[in-house]
């Protein structure tokens, strides 16, 4: 696994990167940057799982890094003493944002919910970047009718019909997304609000119609559920 931690205070640094070996594996290999430029030359140059950032590098604005990268595959952790900020990052799609000063639970409790297969609270994302050419394009999430995974991207499903494709999986995703957005398969992320009904076939197979007249396959673990919400 590869960490990156873009922080401009050489003893900050050194701590999260102690924090970051305490928790993962003691070889888990650690990249630091102290600027936006150096860390997106990191960025280009390797693959990264996880990024740990700060927003104030120097005078510079860790936001550039952010923007530029938020259509990655990789997740971002903000650590920041600007709070004012918190709700613009998660706008941003950020997995977590742990003000300063901070300690180690409250930095561990930020890389469970990385490490965590399962949905956590958090802030209430607003939108997706994705990747168009060199320029990065925001896409509402009031505007994804549901979400598939299509081998290493996914594809979002917008309500005109169109389709844009995302750097991250659905499981990386289904941390962000708010609760509107529900796994209903392996394959499928629904936004409910989207959802008619559901179909049972022969021999067992069961979708959802969603209202425009699309049908989505249903995991035979999640049908009872889906039951339950459609009643």
């Amino acid at each position: 696994m590869k960490i990156l931690i873009i922080e401009d205070e050489a003893r900050i640094a050194r701590r999260i990167e102690r924090m970051t070996r305490d928790f993962f594996d003691k070889n888990v290999r650690i990249l630091l940057s102290d600027s936006v430029e150096n860390g997106l030359n990191i960025i280009e140059e390797n693959s990264i799982d996880l990024m740990l950032l700060d927003l104030n590098l120097n005078g510079e604005d860790g936001f550039d890094v952010l923007q530029s990268v938020v259509a990655r595959s990789f997740q971002t952790i903000i650590i920041s003493a600007y709070t004012d900020k918190a709700i613009t990052a998660f706008n941003y799609g950020v997995l977590d944002f742990v003000p300063k000063p901070f300690d180690q639970n409250r930095l561990w409790q930020a890389f469970t919910r990385f490490t965590s297969p399962e949905k956590q609270s958090g802030g209430e994302l607003q939108f997706l970047a994705v990747k168009k050419a060199k320029a990065v394009k925001l896409i509402k999430i009031n505007e994804i009718r549901y979400i598939k995974g299509a081998g290493i991207y996914t594809e979002l499903h917008l309500s005109e019909g169109r389709i844009e494709l995302h750097d991250k999986s659905l499981e990386s995703l289904e941390k962000l997304l708010p609760p509107t957005f529900q796994r209903i398969h392996k394959s499928y992320i629904l936004c409910w609000n989207e959802a008619e009904k559901l179909t049972v076939e022969a021999g067992g197979k069961y979708n959802i119609l969603l209202k425009n007249g699309d049908l989505l396959p249903v995991g035979r673990s999640k049908y009872k559920e889906m039951k339950n919400k459609l009643i």
